[in-house]
């Protein structure tokens, strides 16, 4: 049975967002190498997971939570690449949150995994 880092999962996540708000924030957002959340690590380690662990209800939910992050993501980006920065600026509180609860369904997915 193949498991996700949840742990690492989450640090890379946590430094990728702040990697993400910081560009945008500090006007140098189309200097950060937007590659990087288009081939999003933590998506990798999910298409791997096996056995029981990825059946589950929690999983499933971790699923949806991170494809909602990326959605929202990818709506800033190319609002922002379409010279509408300001409307992609109002939904940086919407993708915080999303982050918020892509974090909480890590740390549900450990703390409901068999060992």
């Amino acid at each position: 049975m193949k498991r996700i880092d949840i742990d690492n999962a989450i640090r890379l996540h946590n430094l990728w967002r702040r990697q993400f708000l910081n560009a945008f924030a500090g006007g140098a957002y189309a200097d950060m190498p937007l590659s990087e959340h288009r081939g999003c690590t933590l998506s990798k380690e999910l298409s791997m997971a096996e056995g029981a662990y990825a059946a589950t209800a929690d999983y499933a939910q971790l699923i949806a939570v991170h494809d909602k992050f990326h959605a929202l993501a990818n709506e800033i980006v190319d609002l922002s690449n379409n010279g509408m920065g300001d409307a992609a600026d109002l939904l940086l509180p919407e993708l915080s949150e999303a982050s918020h609860q892509l974090v909480t369904a890590l740390d549900k997915l450990r703390e409901n995994r068999d060992d």
